[in-house]
Parts: C-alpha cells; sequence; structure tokens
C-alpha cells in the first residue's frame, strides 16, 4: 500500500475527507520524525514501536578494489511490531 492509498483508507474508515486523511497522516510522520530526531520512542499501543539506535563502526571491503574501509557508526531507526500487530497476520 502506498501513502495516497493509506490516505484514501483513511479518509473513508474515519468519515473524513480526504484532505484531513492526508493533514493527519503529514502531522503524524512530522511528529514522529522530529520525536526520533530527539531520541525519543514512539510508540502506538497495538501497532508497534519506532527507535533510534546507534550502528557501530565496522569494516568494509570496498567490492570494486577488495580494499579494507571502515564504515562509520550512524544512527538507524528500529521498529519492534507489537504482539497485537504480530497476531494478526
Amino acid at each position: 500500500m502506498k501513502k495516497n492509498e493509506l490516505i484514501e483508507q483513511m479518509a473513508i474508515r474515519a468519515g473524513i475527507s480526504k484532505a484531513s486523511a492526508q493533514k493527519a497522516m503529514e502531522a503524524f510522520i512530522e511528529s514522529t520524525s522530529k520525536s526520533l530526531q530527539n531520541g525519543d520512542k514512539v510508540s502506538l499501543g497495538g501497532f508497534g514501536t519506532w527507535s533510534v539506535y546507534v550502528s557501530a563502526k565496522r569494516l568494509g571491503r570496498n567490492p570494486k578494489t577488495g580494499e579494507s574501509i571502515t564504515i562509520a557508526s550512524k544512527n538507524r531507526i528500529k521498529f519492534k511490531a507489537s504482539t497485537k500487530l504480530l497476531s494478526t497476520l
């Protein structure tokens, strides 16, 4: 499902206009992004939790030359689905 399809489904199920559903979606994405940028967890009961973790610095290899390179650590986002969501699959 793509973003536009999700917005359409939200509008139908909530009985609101597509414009309102789109504003709600954009507000959710913006709020979630800001919270994650601040290092906070975002949790939706019955759905799951997003969190930020730092991947460790590691050694890699350039596939073209075979030369060893160091891959820097960086922030990554992790999503953990709730047991309620997993039980519906």
